[in-house]
């Protein structure tokens, strides 16, 4: 879902969400668009707590606050070009000029790197070098949960799950990181049988190896193997992070600029975690206008591990829709140099025939914003 947020200074600036949608389209234009119209757009911190009051109050974490991301970032890149300033300027400056990735291997148009892995994993790994991409991400598991729902894994299944790996420590040798991705779907007992057979391929991650709702079960597993644990893309703003890293849950965290709340709410997250010293990676698997954003935060802040990118996507799905450029030399991502997320829109998205097209304009419904307060005294509001 694309967000376009017009200013009566005739900026517009640009936001998305991904997954979901029907529930984010509904939260943006039915809970959001009325509280936000006719406000000051440069107010950011203002106008997200602003949202922020009225949508906890029937709980957040979902379609509300990946509707509130998306408006979010587009209140950045309106600020950025108004002061004509790239937003990492806005956000401090720059810790990093080169930003680290590695390839989640999707599909998209002709770029085949889902059924490239699962056919012959080796060969991947060798396109991938050539493009100067030196880490990439497969989920070798996950077919095998179906069955027992995730309860019990086979001696015998996970042999075939480690084919893949094998291909690519066999073809490219070390050259290659690799992350696992599990997608949540296992128990303790079960992963801990998978993290065993893969320790001895020298494992980059193993990537929500249990759902985040279990952060004790995450922590034990953590402790029980060598290969570091990612989590989660699933944890919502920083209160979400606050337990899982006091906690001590696992090495590394992970969260998402179009879901956690936005550019500020993943800077904030991000120095949550570097007072415990652990380090982010930041999802990265939406449009062109995510990445930006994800290039923009990783050049600031200063403890990120890796970024994730889709190859498929950034040289296909990409420039389909956008004029960013996104390429990869020795193994790290450029960084969009602005005015604010630093890319536009084609005028031909604007005309596709596949278009869906939702407009909430109009003075708002807040008069002058206010914390939550007493609701129901205000009729407006609600």
């Amino acid at each position: 879902m694309t967000v376009r947020v017009h200013t009566d200074g005739g900026i517009v600036g640009l936001g998305e969400t991904v997954d979901k949608i029907p529930g984010a389209k509904a939260a943006l234009h039915g809970t959001i668009a009325p509280l936000v119209l006719g406000q000051d757009p440069l107010d950011i911190e203002g106008l997200w707590r602003f949202v922020m009051d009225n949508i906890m109050y029937h709980g957040y974490a979902g379609a509300e606050t990946r509707a509130l991301s998306a408006f979010e970032l587009a209140l950045w890149d309106i600020m950025g070009k108004h002061y004509d300033a790239p937003l990492y300027h806005l956000l401090g400056g720059k810790t990093r000029d080169e930003i680290p990735t590695y390839n989640t291997c999707l599909s998209f148009g002709d770029i085949r790197d889902y059924q490239a892995w699962h056919e012959d994993a080796g060969a991947l790994a060798r396109s991938l070098l050539a493009d100067e991409v030196y880490a990439m991400k497969i989920w070798p598991f996950d077919q095998f949960s179906e069955r027992s729902f995730g309860q019990r894994i086979s001696a015998a299944e996970i042999e075939k799950g480690l084919t893949p790996v094998r291909q690519i420590r066999d073809t490219v040798g070390d050259r290659m990181e690799i992350g696992i991705e599990c997608h949540f779907r296992w128990n303790r007992v079960s992963m801990e049988r998978i993290a065993r057979a893969l320790e001895p391929f020298d494992i980059l991650f193993l990537e929500d190896a249990l759902p985040a709702v279990y952060p004790d079960e995450i922590k034990a597993l953590s402790e029980r193997t060598a290969i570091p644990i990612v989590g989660s893309e699933l944890l919502m703003t920083r209160w979400q992070l606050r337990e899982w890293l006091e906690k001590h849950v696992s090495q590394i965290v992970m969260t998402d600029v179009v879901w956690n709340g936005g550019v500020a709410e993943t800077r904030k997250i991000a120095s949550l975690a570097e007072t415990f010293g652990v380090p982010l990676v930041l999802h990265n698997v939406a449009g062109a206008i995510c990445h930006a954003a994800c290039m923009h935060l990783a050049a600031h802040i200063p403890n990120l591990f890796y970024v994730e990118s889709v190859r498929a996507f950034y040289k296909g799905y990409f420039p389909a829709l956008t004029n960013l450029t996104a390429t990869v030399r020795d193994g790290c991502l450029n960084i969009p140099q602005g005015p604010g997320l630093g890319l536009q829109l084609l005028d031909s998205a604007l005309e596709r025939d596949d278009l869906l097209r939702q407009v909430t304009e109009g003075p708002g419904l807040a008069g002058g914003r206010r914390a939550m307060g007493d609701h129901w005294a205000v009729e407006e509001i609600r």
